[in-house]
């Protein structure tokens, strides 16, 4: 499948890295500091979705700043050896011209960087959680960054793998490319569902990025 479009937009963790193993050790971990009982825990969706969201949802409202900070803590400290790119992100990214491609994450921009970086990721743009008020499935996140590009949201491709992101893509009137790293098909509403980003290649043009997509 092909898809003409003006920007790619990524989501980060899921899509371009895996950090699953280090997310599940940090929450885990604050989760029993604070006292959050397993049942609790397991009902709240964590993937795609900001932490200060993740925090309320568990927390009393003036426990959540102090509670934010130590999650932050926890994951920033992990990092190292716990992030692996995942198939294709180096061959996609590197076919693409910085000003055409943006990452948008539900992750804080100091605990989103230091993923990238220990990725080799350094975009010339990325939206991060301190950079917006609604996070996904809002598809704040995805419109902040159409626009710091220049680009018309309907000209955007997001790559995604939670639904949330998903959601949010589709909210934003922009084409959605599904990731199976972390979901299995059948959760994902896309308008393409492949199975990571090694499946994807592009190529830059005069008026954009040709994408070609093997479903």
């Amino acid at each position: 499948m092909k898809i003409h479009a003006e920007a790619l937009l990524f989501d980060n963790d899921g899509t371009l890295v895996s950090s699953m193993e280090s997310v599940t050790r940090c929450w885990t971990r604050w989760a029993q500091e604070y006292g959050i009982t397993a049942e609790d825990f397991a009902r709240v969706e964590l993937h795609g979705r900001p932490a200060v969201e993740i925090v309320a949802d568990l927390l009393p409202a003036d426990v959540v700043p102090e509670a934010l900070a130590r999650i932050e803590q926890l994951e920033v400290e992990d990092v190292a050896g716990g992030v692996v790119l995942l198939p294709g992100t180096a061959a996609l990214l590197a076919s693409l011209p910085a000003d055409r491609w943006a990452v948008v994450t539900s992750a804080t921009r100091r605990l989103g960087e230091a993923r990238l970086a220990e990725a080799g990721i350094r975009p010339k743009n990325l939206i991060s959680a301190d950079d917006i008020t609604r996070g996904k499935p809002d598809p704040e996140p995805f419109l902040l960054a159409a626009a710091r590009l220049g680009v018309d949201p309907a000209r955007c491709v997001v790559f995604e793998d939670a639904p949330a992101g998903l959601a949010a893509g589709r909210a934003a009137g922009m084409t959605t490319v599904a990731l199976t790293t972390t979901h299995r098909a059948e959760e994902l509403v896309a308008d393409v569902v492949v199975q990571d980003l090694s499946a994807v290649s592009a190529q830059a043009t005069a008026g954009g990025v040709e994408i070609v997509a093997a479903e």
